[in-house]
C-alpha cells in the first residue's frame, strides 16, 4: 500500500510538472505581449522619451570616435574613457538638467584638478616620508569640508553633483600623483575629455529636438490652474443642485485631476532649478522670473488643499437644512462658477503669455459675492435652526470664501508674473470662446503628466 501511494504521489508531481512546463510558452507569450503594450504606451504618452533615447545614443556614438580613430586615441589614450563616462552620467531629459550637470562636472574637474596638482607639489616638498601624510591630510580636509557644504539647501539644489565630482577628482589627481610622474599631463587629459563629453551632451541636447525645462514648468503651472478651474465650475451645481450635473459626472476623472496639484511641489522646484541653467530661448529670455512661477505654484496648491476639503462634502451623507441651503445656494454657486472661470482665464493668460485682464471681472464678482455670503451667514441663522444640519452648508460656504480669497491671491501673483516676464497685451479683437480656451489647455494635460514622470525618474 505504501509503495502504491508513493507511486501515485510521484505521478501526480510529474503531471503537475508537465502542466507547468506546457504552460510556459503561453506565459512567456503573455509577458511579451504585455511588455510590448507597456512599451508602446510609454512612447505614445510622450514621444520625447523616444527622441531622448536616440539623442543619448547619438552623443555616445560621437565621443566613441576617440577609440575608433587612431590619431584621437593616441592623443588621449585610455583617458578617452572619461568622455564616454561623462556622456552617460551627464545627459539628462531636458536642456537645463544636461547643461547644469555638464557645467558642474566641467568646473568641478577644472578646480579640483588644479587644487590636486597644487596639493601634490606642496606635499612633494616635504620629502618621501612626509608626502603621504600631507596628501592624506589634504584629502581628508577637502572631503570633509565639501561634504558639509553639500548640506546647505541652496548649494544642494544646484551644485550637489559638482561637489561630488570635486571630491572625486581631487582625490584621484592628488593620490595618483604619488605614483604617477606626469601628474600635470594626467590632470590635463582628464579635464579635456570631461569637457569634450560635456560639450557633446550640451550640443546634442540643444540642437536636436530640445526639451526645455522652463517650457515644461510654464505649461505645468498653467495646467494646474486649469484643473482647479474645471472642478470649481461644476462644484456649485453638483453640491446644491437637486440633480447631479451630467457633464460634471461624466468627466469625473478629468474633474478630479486637481489631486495631482496637491503633490506638484517637488516637480515644480526641480523644473525651476533646471530652467535657471537654460539659455534664453523662444519667449523665455535671459533672467526669466522662474521664482515667480514657484510663487504662483505655491498659491495654486494652497487653493487645491481647500478644494480637497470641498470635495469631501460631495460624497457626504449628512442631511442639510433645505431652507437655509436655498438661501445661500445662488451666491455659493455663483462664487464657485466665478472662481473656476477666473482660474481658467489665468491659466490661458499664462499659457499664451498675455495680460490676464479678462480675469478681473470674475475677481470683482467674487469680491461682491463674498460680501453677500458673509452677510447671509451672519443673518441667516434663526432661533429654530438645527445647527447639526446647518454646519455642513456653512462649512462649504466658508471654504468657498477661502477659495475666493485664494483666487484673488493667484490673480495678483499672475499679474506680477505678467509684469516681470513682459507678457503681451491681449488684442482687443480677440474673441476666443471658453470652449476653445478649454481645448487649448486640455491638450497640455498629457504632456504635463508625462513630463512629471520623466523628471521624477
Amino acid at each position: 500500500m505504501e509503495m502504491g501511494s508513493g507511486g501515485d504521489e510521484r505521478s501526480g508531481l510529474l503531471a503537475r510538472g508537465w502542466l507547468l512546463l506546457k504552460a510556459l510558452p503561453e506565459k512567456f507569450k503573455a509577458k511579451m505581449v504585455n511588455f510590448v503594450v507597456v512599451t508602446k504606451k510609454l512612447g505614445q504618452d510622450d514621444p520625447r522619451r523616444v527622441i531622448h533615447s536616440l539623442k543619448v545614443g547619438l552623443a555616445l556614438s560621437l565621443v566613441s570616435l576617440f577609440y575608433y580613430f587612431e590619431t584621437l586615441f593616441n592623443s588621449f589614450g585610455v583617458h578617452a574613457m572619461w568622455a564616454i563616462m561623462t556622456v552617460v552620467v551627464v545627459f539628462e531629459f531636458s536642456v537645463g538638467a544636461t547643461l547644469g550637470k555638464g557645467l558642474n562636472r566641467a568646473m568641478a574637474t577644472l578646480v579640483a584638478g588644479a587644487l590636486g596638482v597644487g596639493a601634490h607639489y606642496m606635499a612633494s616638498i616635504s620629502g618621501n616620508v612626509g608626502e603621504p601624510i600631507i596628501l592624506g591630510i589634504f584629502v581628508f580636509f577637502q572631503a570633509a569640508v565639501s561634504t558639509f557644504i553639500r548640506f546647505f539647501p541652496k548649494i544642494k539644489a544646484r551644485y550637489d553633483y559638482g561637489l561630488l565630482i570635486f571630491i572625486l577628482t581631487f582625490a584621484l589627481v592628488s593620490i595618483s600623483g604619488f605614483r604617477e610622474d606626469e601628474i600635470l599631463e594626467f590632470a590635463q587629459k582628464r579635464l579635456a575629455t570631461v569637457v569634450i563629453g560635456a560639450c557633446a551632451c550640451v550640443i546634442v541636447s540643444i540642437f536636436v529636438c530640445p526639451v526645455w525645462a522652463g517650457q515644461d514648468l510654464h505649461n505645468l503651472i498653467s495646467l494646474n490652474m486649469e484643473k482647479l478651474g474645471t472642478f470649481l465650475e461644476g462644484f456649485g451645481n453638483r453640491y446644491f443642485g437637486s440633480t447631479e450635473d451630467e457633464e460634471f459626472k461624466d468627466n469625473e476623472s478629468f474633474v478630479h485631476g486637481y489631486k495631482s496639484v496637491l503633490n506638484s511641489k517637488t516637480i515644480e522646484e526641480t523644473l525651476a532649478n533646471f530652467a535657471r541653467w537654460e539659455p534664453g530661448h523662444g519667449r523665455f529670455m535671459y533672467r526669466h522670473p522662474w521664482k515667480q512661477y514657484l510663487k504662483v505654484g505655491t498659491l495654486t496648491r494652497q487653493c487645491a488643499y481647500r478644494i480637497e476639503a470641498l470635495n469631501g462634502f460631495l460624497s457626504s451623507d449628512i442631511q442639510v437644512q433645505p431652507e437655509f441651503a436655498r438661501k445661500i445656494q445662488d451666491t455659493c454657486t455663483k462664487m464657485s462658477l466665478d472662481s473656476g472661470k477666473a482660474l481658467k482665464e489665468l491659466a490661458l493668460a499664462v499659457k499664451t503669455m498675455t495680460r490676464p485682464s479678462s480675469a478681473d471681472s470674475h475677481v470683482a464678482n467674487l469680491k461682491t459675492s463674498t460680501k453677500n455670503l458673509r452677510c447671509l451667514l451672519k443673518c441667516g441663522l434663526g432661533n429654530d435652526t438645527d445647527l447639526l444640519k446647518v454646519i455642513p452648508v456653512t462649512t462649504v460656504a466658508s471654504l468657498l470664501i477661502d477659495v475666493a480669497m485664494s483666487v484673488e491671491e493667484i490673480t495678483a501673483s499672475v499679474n506680477e508674473l505678467a509684469s516681470l516676464a513682459h507678457f503681451k497685451q491681449k488684442a482687443k479683437d480677440t474673441n476666443l470662446t471658453l470652449e476653445k480656451r478649454h481645448g487649448v489647455l486640455k491638450s497640455l494635460s498629457k504632456q504635463g503628466q508625462c513630463s512629471r514622470c520623466c523628471y521624477n525618474s
